[in-house]
């Protein structure tokens, strides 16, 4: 698999990651390592978690599966801080003293003294940026973080929190963005993503798939074993179900058709090779599933394919 440098870091990471929002909740052990196996066996690098995913249960089997399926010090392991979900509603605190808390207990869960990527997950209104910044200083300079980064913000966001942390070299430098982009969100092109490229961050993309939109499997229904079934992802998959975003997935399936290819391979190859990308986040429910994402890997999107999506996505 391609390995891409994140931004102008000495970091460097596959070009695909391994999302495990599911792990400890949908996704069993047995699953995830069946998981991270065909993923490493593919060349992968880069395992993407959160402190709030399965309520800690996804680190908690990243930690397990160090020294028994990888070696600590061949995976790049990234996490994040500062949001998490009571009865299905958003919390957010990025103080200085949750978001400490909060890294310790990561590490504490993934069985390691440091993560290689450690990320603000969202932008709280309620706090200061410079207290949540000065988390990530601490983070940095107590080793407890290579690097570090920040997620789910827009493009003056990100740029603001760059800028802070280039002013005074004593501070930890930004090296990354994490946002949704898919075929059916495209929004950051203009924000976000043009902001990593002209301050030369890295650029990380979830949920290339939209969601699992993109993969066709909701063309016919709502499959009984899918995400949209179960009720903490149904209103998180609900937004792509309508009618706009079912004539993309149609254009993508169109597209497959003809090039031989699956839909959820389409879409992911325009996300991994759009310009500014470093890394798009993949998850998948059993192995099996993770096998066929990495088929991804073996094709490349003709250009009149790749202009054809750009138009019909806009």
């Amino acid at each position: 698999m391609e390995m891409r440098m994140v931004g102008n870091s000495g970091l460097e990471i596959s070009r695909l990651g391994l999302g495990t929002m599911t792990w400890g909740r949908d996704t069993d052990t047995h699953e995830a390592a069946d998981q991270a196996r065909a993923y490493i066996e593919a060349g992968g690098n880069f395992l993407d978690s959160a402190s709030h995913y399965g309520a800690g249960d996804s680190e908690r089997v990243i930690g397990g599966l160090i020294g028994t399926l990888f070696r600590r010090e061949d995976v790049v392991i990234s996490t994040k801080a500062g949001a998490t979900y009571e009865a299905g509603e958003l919390k957010t605190d990025t103080s200085r003293t949750s978001l400490m808390s909060s890294l310790d207990q990561s590490l504490a869960r993934l069985g390691t003294d440091h993560v290689d990527l450690w990320q603000v997950q969202i932008w709280d209104e309620k706090v200061p940026l410079e207290d949540s910044l000065s988390a990530l200083d601490w983070a940095f300079t107590t080793g407890r973080a290579r690097y570090v980064g920040i997620s789910n913000f827009n493009g003056w966001q990100s740029a603001r929190a760059i800028s802070l942390q280039e002013a005074n070299s004593a501070k930890a430098p930004i090296i990354s963005l994490q946002n949704e982009f898919s075929l059916l969100s495209r929004k950051v092109e203009v924000d976000s993503l043009d902001c990593a490229v002209n301050l030369q961050r890295g650029f990380i993309a979830w949920s290339p798939l939209g969601r699992g939109a993109l993969t066709g499997k909701y063309r016919s229904g709502i499959p009984a074993d899918s995400r949209a079934a179960t009720p903490h992802f149904a209103h998180f998959i609900e937004p792509y179900l309508n009618e706009k975003p079912r004539r993309i997935v149609e254009a993508v399936s169109v597209a497959a058709q003809g090039l031989g290819y699956a839909p959820l391979e389409v879409a992911l190859a325009w996300v991994r090779d759009f310009p500014g990308v470093t890394s798009a986040i993949v998850g998948a429910r059993t192995g099996a599933q993770m096998r066929g994402i990495l088929t991804s890997e073996e094709i490349v999107l003709p250009d009149v394919v790749r202009k054809a999506l750009d138009e019909i996505s806009l």
